[in-house]
């Protein structure tokens, strides 16, 4: 049986409504408090946050939920993640900047976000960053590092399975699909920790579920990803 490269987003696309946060609901608060004195494009608060945890714990969904609500306020913002090797000059125009994925930064992308870290905080910009270690215990240069861990720092938790299996059981039901016992066991133990992944896994289910007229079912699951 195939399995499914879940690494994909939420298909209506990242927000802070669409985060489930748990354990998070700190993090997620201030960053919904901190976009909302976003006007004219420059955050309320230049003091920089960084986000911590491992991987499925929501740290990119938060980002790019800073993103869209700055981008909703007609703020442009700078994003270097770990797949941008050549990352452009700062940006003055920038109301934020946004660092993802900081502790796989090559020597490069290092040098390019202190530049972006100094340019936001010589002119009241903010920084959010995220990266998988604490502050102390990311591989990078020094005096990135400690600026990436001198403001608000959040350890965000992987949810608990039970935790998931109620998020995805309300969405199927907002969804009006009817998801057995067995079927929610299939999703959450075959398939990514990450909500936003098996979020995205139920909407394929709902929409080849509709398809083919069928209920979904573990067989159906199966059949889904064969055809893929």
């Amino acid at each position: 049986m195939k399995q499914l490269a879940l690494d994909i987003g939420i298909a209506t696309g990242p927000s802070f409504d669409a985060f489930f946060a748990g354990p998070n609901e700190a993090a997620l608060r201030h960053l919904q408090l901190w976009v909302g004195g976003a006007g004219q494009a420059v955050p309320h608060s230049p003091v920089p946050t960084y986000l911590w945890g491992e991987s499925g714990s929501g740290k990119t969904h938060l980002l790019e939920s800073v993103r869209v609500a700055l981008r909703e306020q007609g703020a442009s913002v700078g994003w270097l993640h770990a797949g941008l090797l050549e990352p452009p000059e700062f940006d003055e125009r920038w109301g934020a900047v946004l660092l993802d994925d900081v502790h796989l930064y090559t020597a490069v992308q290092q040098h390019a976000a202190f530049n972006w870290f100094v340019n936001a905080q010589s002119l009241q910009r903010g920084v959010v960053a995220a990266g998988a270690l604490p502050p102390a215990d990311l591989p990078l240069r020094e005096d990135l590092r400690t600026r990436l861990g001198w403001g608000h720092v959040f350890h965000l938790q992987v949810l608990s399975e039970s935790e998931r299996r109620a998020v995805l059981r309300q969405a199927a039901d907002a969804r009006g699909v009817m998801l057995s016992d067995d079927v929610l066991d299939f999703m959450l133990h075959r398939f990514s920790r990450d909500l936003g992944s098996l979020m995205e896994l139920l909407t394929q289910l709902d929409g080849y579920a509709l398809q083919t007229q069928r209920a979904i079912t573990i067989p159906l699951i199966r059949s889904m990803l064969e055809s893929e």
